[in-house]
C-alpha cells in the first residue's frame, strides 16, 4: 500500500516505461475530451484494465487517500449556493464528473507506479526527452518517486509520536502543526543529507542507465495508447 515498485511479472511489468508513459498521457488526454457520464464509464474499464494487468487492487489506491475527501466533497462545496436555490444540482454533477476523471488518472498513475522501477521510468524520459531537459525531468521524476514514500513515513513518525506523548488530547488544528513542522523540518534534513550525498557521489548528468527496447507485448500498449489519442483528436475535431 505505498506509492512505489512492486516486483512481479504481470502484462505491465513486461511492459517497456515508454509504451506506459504513451498510455498514461493518451489517457489523460481521452479524459478531458470525453467528460460525458458515457465516456467515462467506458474509460472506468480501461483504468481498471490498467491496473489489473499490473496485478494491481483497490488496495494500490490507499497511497492516495489523502486526495478521497477533497474529491469526495468538491461537488458539494460547488453546488452550494449563498442564496435560493441553495443548492445547484448541475454545478454538483460536473464538478463530481471532474473528480471521478481524477480518479481515474490516479488508477492510471498507480498501475504505472506498481510496474515501472525508479530507473526505468528515469531512462525512458532521458531518451524520449533530447538534452538537459530530459536528463533534468528524469532526475525529477526519480527524486520524487524515491523521496515521496520517506516523507510520507515521516509524517506517519511524527503523528505517532504526538499521540504517544499524550497529543491526542490537543486540539486538532495544533496536532496538525505539531506534525506538519515536524515533517517539514526531516524534509530540509533530507534534502540536506540528499545534496551532500550527490556532491560525494560526483553527480553526473549522463549516468549509466538501463537499457530499454520494445518487446511483442509493447504493441499492444502502442495500439491502445494511439486509439486514445485518436479519440481525443476526434473529440476536439
Amino acid at each position: 500500500m505505498t506509492l512505489s515498485f512492486v516486483p512481479g511479472d504481470s502484462l505491465a511489468h513486461r511492459l517497456d516505461p515508454r509504451s506506459k508513459l504513451l498510455v498514461q498521457v493518451a489517457f489523460a488526454a481521452v479524459a478531458y475530451a470525453y467528460t460525458t457520464p458515457q465516456g467515462l464509464a467506458l474509460l472506468t474499464l480501461v483504468a481498471v484494465g490498467c491496473l489489473v494487468a499490473a496485478d494491481g487492487g483497490p488496495r494500490d489506491l490507499w497511497s492516495y487517500r489523502v486526495a478521497f475527501p477533497v474529491l469526495l466533497f468538491a461537488p458539494l462545496v460547488a453546488g452550494a449556493t449563498l442564496g435560493a436555490p441553495w443548492f445547484r444540482v448541475e454545478r454538483a454533477a460536473t464538478t463530481g464528473l471532474a473528480s471521478y476523471r481524477v480518479l481515474l488518472l490516479l488508477v492510471v498513475a498507480a498501475a504505472y507506479v506498481r510496474s515501472t522501477p525508479v530507473r526505468e521510468s528515469r531512462a525512458a524520459l532521458q531518451r524520449t526527452i533530447p538534452g538537459r531537459p530530459g536528463v533534468f525531468f528524469g532526475v525529477g521524476v526519480a527524486l520524487v518517486f524515491r523521496f515521496l514514500p520517506l516523507l510520507k513515513r515521516d509524517l506517519l513518525t511524527a503523528r505517532e509520536a504526538v499521540r504517544a506523548r499524550g497529543g491526542g488530547a490537543l486540539p486538532v488544528s495544533e496536532r496538525i502543526r505539531l506534525v506538519t513542522v515536524a515533517g517539514i523540518d526531516r524534509a530540509f534534513g533530507r534534502a540536506d543529507r540528499l545534496g551532500t550525498a550527490l556532491n560525494a557521489r560526483c553527480f553526473a548528468w549522463n549516468p549509466t542507465l538501463p537499457r530499454l527496447a520494445f518487446g511483442r507485448a509493447d504493441a499492444v500498449a502502442l495500439g491502445v495508447g494511439f486509439g486514445l489519442f485518436a479519440a481525443a483528436l476526434a473529440a476536439v475535431l
